[in-house]
């Protein structure tokens, strides 16, 4: 029999989540410089980090599994954590 995630008020608990969930089209911001940068094309090449800067903005232009997110920057389309994301401000 499978547990119940009801608390004790009756209300279902939801697991908590350590980030943000993103849909397509969201603007983002690199939070930290990665080692390198992996193109989101259909053979996925290495890339030298220093094509986005931390703190750059682009667009999430699709959702892959194991939490990963392409994101389109000005210098190309990388796959990326959501760990090394956050979402854009307005005036950025």
């Amino acid at each position: 029999m499978k547990q119940s995630d009801q608390g004790e008020s009756g209300e279902t608990t939801e697991p908590a989540e350590s980030f943000r969930r993103f849909v397509v089209g969201d603007r983002v911001c690199l939070l930290q410089s990665v080692p390198y940068l992996k193109t989101a094309d259909p053979m996925p090449m290495l890339r030298p980090p220093d094509l986005v800067a931390t703190g750059e903005v682009g667009a999430v232009s699709e959702i892959r599994p194991l939490d990963q997110l392409a994101v389109r920057f000005r210098r190309g389309t990388f796959l990326l954590s959501v760990r090394d994301l956050r979402p854009a401000s307005g005036n950025e």
